[in-house]
């Protein structure tokens, strides 16, 4: 089976965004998401799954677009999917 056009071992990095109480400072208030992991798309899905349910809201993935499945910033409810779309396309 193909892998759905998507390249797990695209470069990319994990990022986190600072927090004011549990939610994302926004630019507007002098937040940006910094860096807290890098290598392969695969590579970042896990860091991100290793990271408390809680707080997941607070990270993103940036990658090479593969349209249609990923996008350059990748929010997470779209990393979960691509981890299990991950481990579809491995079985």
């Amino acid at each position: 089976m193909p892998n759905a056009g998507v390249d797990f071992n695209a470069p990319a990095t994990l990022r986190k965004w600072p927090s004011i109480r549990n939610e994302r400072a926004v630019s507007m208030w002098g937040g940006v998401p910094y860096l807290v992991a890098e290598g392969s798309l695969s590579e970042c899905i896990d860091a991100f799954l290793a990271k408390p349910d809680s707080q997941r809201h607070l990270y993103e993935v940036h990658t090479k677009a593969q349209p249609p499945l990923v996008a350059a910033i990748v929010d997470p409810t779209i990393i979960l999917e691509l981890s299990r779309l991950r481990e579809f396309l491995q079985t």
